[in-house]
């Protein structure tokens, strides 16, 4: 990428995010031995710091060198044996990728097509588990955030369906564009595996899957037959209670993680959960009474805190969009995935970020549809949103004040 242009250019996918330069400087550092006896000062303390952002006492937190897509491999192979039947619903690009690797790996993966801008739905899961009385499905699979289309679906809706069904099956979650953004609470939903990447709400370079089990899934990892090394937990179990890793860790990584767990509880969790919503209502106002366009998600229900997808009109491309931002604005918005390819563009709006960087989202993506041809009236976008915020963080600071009050 040239970087001859002035001033910064700007990063509005949904990951990876912004590195804030505390993060940058956490990594900054030399190379250490992996196996010395101070690195369990660093390492078991992180563990325990990364589980509260997983908001799980009773789970157990493995860090492995890969992205998501590996801590999705992972949570399958620890729990799992040959043909056993897994239930997942396909609504976008990554719960399609999720489902195609419980397949590559040899499992009995009942796949069922919901509309792109929808997500997992409470009430056929609760159908389809109470119709299984032989209990042959073994795992449930939510994609909290489906980062294609913007929808986010309800982890917690999800469960009360499968308490409901008295089904004892496990639940996966996928949270890569959701955990440390958007809230998720582990012990509380019964959540068996959650997995998430460093590149996103973690605000730090890709390159590492996280992931929190409970134990359920560590009873599951004892019966399980599929094979595994890598990304084997028993190896990770044997060391990690030492505070050591069973291979070369990646030390820089480690430290930039405990940075990034510093700045969220010092922000502090559910006020990084509230950011997160007050700045995506700022873009969905942006978007639906601005612009009036409308979002890939189909209903409130589904809107996502952490990426929008904008629909653009039938007759306009939005791979223009995404090229005129790129090349004359300097700004990366998120392209449309396979079935939504050039009819969406997405706005990332997570991790390290602010209603001011957020605006310039907005601006840089406005004058890029004018330019493309679809007609947005000019500051619209922009008008919208800030009036929003303006009063929204006006609110935020009376309550703030309120509460300052209360406590004195």
């Amino acid at each position: 990428m040239s970087r001859t242009h002035p001033g910064r250019f700007h990063i509005a996918i949904p990951g990876p995010t912004n590195i804030p330069e505390r993060i940058l400087n956490a990594m900054h550092i030399s190379s250490e031995d992996q196996r010395n006896p101070e690195i369990p000062n660093l390492t078991i303390p992180l563990y325990k710091d990364v589980k509260k952002v997983f908001k799980s006492e009773k789970g157990s937190v493995f860090l492995f060198p890969g992205s998501g897509t590996g801590a999705w491999e992972s949570a399958i192979i620890n729990t799992m044996s040959p043909n056993e039947k897994v239930l997942i619903y396909r609504y976008g690009q990554f719960s399609h990728l999720w489902a195609d690797m419980f397949k590559r790996l040899g499992l009995d993966a009942e796949v069922v097509e919901r509309e792109w801008g929808t997500g997992t739905p409470p009430e056929e899961v609760e159908k389809t588990l109470k119709n299984d009385t032989d209990h042959k499905i073994k795992v449930v699979c939510v994609t909290q955030n489906e980062t294609a289309t913007g929808v986010t679906s309800n982890v917690e809706d999800v469960r009360k369906a499968m308490d409901a069904a008295n089904h004892p099956a496990l639940l996966f979650v996928d949270g890569v564009s959701s955990i440390a953004s958007i809230d998720f609470r582990m012990d509380e939903w019964k959540v068996d595996c959650a997995i998430s990447g460093s590149q996103k709400g973690f605000m730090l370079p890709s390159g590492m899957a996280i992931m929190c089990v409970s134990p359920k899934a560590l009873e599951a990892h004892k019966k399980a037959e599929l094979k595994r090394c890598y990304y084997s937990w028993e190896d990770q179990i044997a060391t990690n209670k030492d505070g050591y890793f069973p291979y070369t860790p990646q030390i820089p990584m480690l430290r930039a993680l405990q940075e990034s767990c510093n700045m969220i509880f010092e922000e502090g969790l559910e006020n990084v959960f509230k950011r997160h919503h007050r700045i995506a209502e700022g873009v969905r106002k942006a978007i639906l009474e601005g612009w009036q366009l409308k979002l890939c998600a189909k209903d409130p229900y589904w809107y996502s805190d952490t990426v929008s997808a904008i629909v653009v009109p039938e007759d306009k491309d939005a791979k223009q969009v995404l090229s005129t931002a790129f090349n004359k604005y300097h700004l990366s918005l998120g392209a449309g995935l396979t079935e939504v390819a050039g009819k969406v563009f997405r706005i990332g709006h997570l991790g390290d970020l602010n209603e001011l960087q957020a605006s310039a989202f907005i601006n840089g993506a406005e004058m890029a549809m004018i330019d493309s041809g679809i007609n947005v009236k000019p500051g619209s976008g922009i008008a919208a949103a800030s009036e929003y915020w303006r009063k929204a963080l006006e609110n935020d600071a009376k309550v703030q004040s309120i509460s300052n009050k209360e406590v004195a």
